[in-house]
This record gives C-alpha cells, sequence and structure tokens, in this order.
C-alpha cells in the first residue's frame, strides 16, 4: 500500500540533520522547530495560524472546544469516516449527529445534512463536521450560503487533505476551524503522531495555544481544563523538511491516480457507477476540487474476494471504513441502527483502496490493474 522508504531515502540526510538539530538545541517540545513549521504551514495554505499538536484526533478536539463546542451542543459529521472524526465530538462534551454520504465522493451528502438541519434536532445543532475523505474536499454547500444562514460553525476535519482545494481554497482554510493528522500514512506524514489545528480567528487560535497546555496562558496558572496535546520538537522539524517537497508528491499521486484511470479505462473495467455492477466503479474528482488522493478508491461488488485475491499476489489494499460509526459497538449510545445511513453502509462492503504514493512505479501500477482483470475475468 505504502513504501515510506521510497520517500526516505531521498532526504535521509536532510532529515538526519533537522533531527540533530532539535537534539543540538534541547527544543524536545514546541519550542523553535514547532513554531518554524507552524509559520511555513501557514503561508503555505493561505491561513492567518497554524498551530501544531500531538496528533489528528487531539486536532479535531482543541478544534471544537476552541470553538465553544461543549455540553448541549449538537455536531452534524458523517457516519463513513475514521472513528476520532466522532469521538472528539463526544470528548468535547457535544452530541454526534449523523447524516447520509454522497455515494460518488463518500463525503459528507449536504442533502442529507439539511434533512436533520429541518428535522427534531435541528435546533441543537451549532455546528457541522465535514470529512475531506480520501483527500477531496467535502461539497461547497458546508462553507456557502446554506449553512451561513443558520450561524453555524464549520469544523473540518481535513486530516487527509494537506493541499487540497476547493474554488481555489486550500483545505484548512475553508471553515471556520479545520485539523490534520500528520500519521506515517498521511501525504505529509511526521515520524510518529502529530497533528494541526488551522483558523483566520486569533481568538480560537489563542484558545487552541491554551488548551494544548493543559489551560495555561501563563506557566503554572490555568484558565480551563485542558490537556497535554503539544507537538514535539522532532516531529516539528521533520515536517519542516517534508512541507518543502509535499506540493511535488501530490503532483505525483494525482499522476498515479490518472494513470490508474487510464489504464482501468483501457481495459475495459470501469463502469460509471456510482454502484458497481461487473466492474468496478473509479474515484472521481468533483469539478471545482483538487484532490490530493491521500487514497485511490474503488468500489466493487465482490470487494472482499478481490482483496484475498490481490493478497495472494502480494499486492497490497485496504479497507477505509469496514464498519460504518453508527454501527460500532463503542457507539450504540448514539442511538442509530443499521439501515438508518445505506449509502455509508452500503460503501462499507463496497470500498477498496489500492496502492497510491508519489514513487509507485508504472509497472506496479499495471501490475494492480492487471491482477484486477484477471479477478473480474
Amino acid at each position: 500500500m505504502l513504501d515510506l522508504k521510497r520517500q526516505y531515502q531521498p532526504l535521509h540526510q536532510e532529515l538526519l540533520d533537522a533531527v540533530g538539530h532539535v537534539l543540538e538545541t534541547r527544543q524536545f517540545i514546541l519550542g523553535e522547530p514547532v513554531a518554524a513549521f507552524e509559520k511555513v504551514a501557514a503561508e503555505q495554505l493561505g491561513v492567518a495560524h497554524a498551530l501544531g499538536c500531538s496528533s489528528g484526533t487531539d486536532a479535531l478536539w482543541l478544534a471544537l472546544a476552541a470553538a465553544g463546542i461543549g455540553q448541549g451542543d449538537a455536531v452534524i459529521t458523517s457516519p463513513f469516516s475514521f472513528f476520532a472524526s466522532v469521538s472528539a465530538i463526544l470528548r468535547a462534551g457535544a452530541t454526534a449527529v449523523l447524516a447520509d454520504i454522497d455515494p460518488t465522493t463518500c463525503n459528507l451528502d449536504p442533502a442529507a445534512v439539511e434533512t436533520v438541519l429541518n428535522g427534531p434536532r435541528g435546533n441543537q445543532v451549532k455546528a457541522v463536521l465535514p470529512v475531506h475523505l480520501y483527500g477531496q474536499p467535502a461539497a461547497a454547500d458546508f462553507f456557502g450560503r446554506t449553512v451561513r444562514e443558520r450561524q453555524l460553525t464549520i469544523i473540518e476535519d481535513a486530516a487527509q487533505a494537506w493541499g487540497a482545494e476547493l474554488d481555489g481554497v486550500k483545505a484548512g482554510g475553508l471553515g471556520d476551524v479545520a485539523a490534520f493528522s500528520f500519521y506515517p500514512t498521511k501525504n505529509l506524514s511526521a515520524a510518529g503522531d502529530a497533528g494541526m489545528v488551522t483558523t483566520n480567528s486569533d481568538q480560537i487560535a489563542e484558545r487552541v495555544k491554551m488548551l494544548r497546555q493543559h489551560g495555561m496562558r501563563r506557566r503554572y496558572h490555568h484558565d480551563e481544563i485542558g490537556w497535554n496535546a503539544r507537538m514535539d520538537g522532532f516531529q516539528g522539524a521533520i515536517l519542516s523538511v517534508k512541507l518543502k517537497y509535499i506540493a511535488g508528491w501530490n503532483d505525483g499521486r494525482r499522476a498515479v491516480a490518472e494513470r490508474y484511470h487510464a489504464l482501468f479505462t483501457a481495459a475495459g473495467l470501469a463502469e460509471a457507477g456510482p454502484y458497481p455492477d461487473r466492474g468496478i466503479v473509479l474515484p472521481r474528482q468533483v469539478p471545482g476540487t483538487r484532490h490530493v488522493w491521500h487514497q485511490y478508491v474503488i468500489r466493487t461488488n465482490r470487494r472482499d474476494e478481490l482483496r484475498a485475491f490481490l493478497t495472494e499476489r502480494r499486492i497490497g489494499s485496504e479497507i477505509y471504513y469496514p464498519v460504518p460509526l453508527h454501527m460500532q459497538e463503542a457507539l450504540k449510545p448514539l442511538g442509530y441502527k443499521e439501515g438508518d445511513f445505506p449509502e455509508a453502509e452500503r460503501a462499507s462492503r463496497e470500498v477498496l483502496a489500492l496502492p497510491i504514493f508519489p514513487e509507485l512505479r508504472e509497472d506496479e501500477r499495471q501490475t494492480v490493474v492487471a491482477a484486477i482483470a484477471e479477478f473480474l475475468s
């Protein structure tokens, strides 16, 4: 699925020098290495503030808490995402309200959100948390008139979308506040856990800085109950190096995705969708968006069989996500049941992520497509 060694080898000495600088200066928690990364990250995303933290999960909680989301508030999000999209809402003390996904993008469906807002729980909703799933920004509706007229806070789950754009604006600057993850498999990755909160609000930024350090504005003076959610200096230094290359890596991912498209189409395997029949439905970039292809996810009726077939041929694949959030054991208290979100449930049975990273060779792409063609024949 991913060969991090291919990314590491050309940067070997540059990364060692960056880590060595942290050891020499002994700025192990926040400090200059993190501040330098935050400055360039904010410039690259076109936002006023970029604040490093300990993980993407903590970034989501910090974004929610800093935006004033808490007890008595409801937040709408997707049932088809990583667990943290909902667990961070619950950790903030708010109520998670789910709405179904669009079958083409697997992102939160604006029409489904509108239905929730017009329903009995609509008056409780204070925020919407759209997920930029697989590296493609959520629908423009969330950042436009419909949501703004209701004066809802928009919190972007941009964990998979560093560098993605919607109508020329980069993820991280589309809503009121956003959360990124730098988990090692992400397109911009740390050497461990790390995350970031971005915002154009001075007030939200100030609260994030305070909350990530146990609620301290002054050392040992705690204004609120925060958390230990600081980025360490090693991750800041490593991410500063990688930030110089991320635009090129994202272009490389786009090239791999385009080549997959061409190979699958030439092999006669691609179907129009959104649902598969005998072949596969390819992922689609929505007009107005700039996809970063964190994942290349096809849909097929025989997903589990296909995955087993690929595994036998030593071809990596992954399922993002096999169990929708409303069907997770830990989230039963939300009160949902099987059948409540049919699009998310269907997607969980059909999606399969194929190998995609900038260094994926042409022969490897052809091997993936040939194996899927063999299986479908």
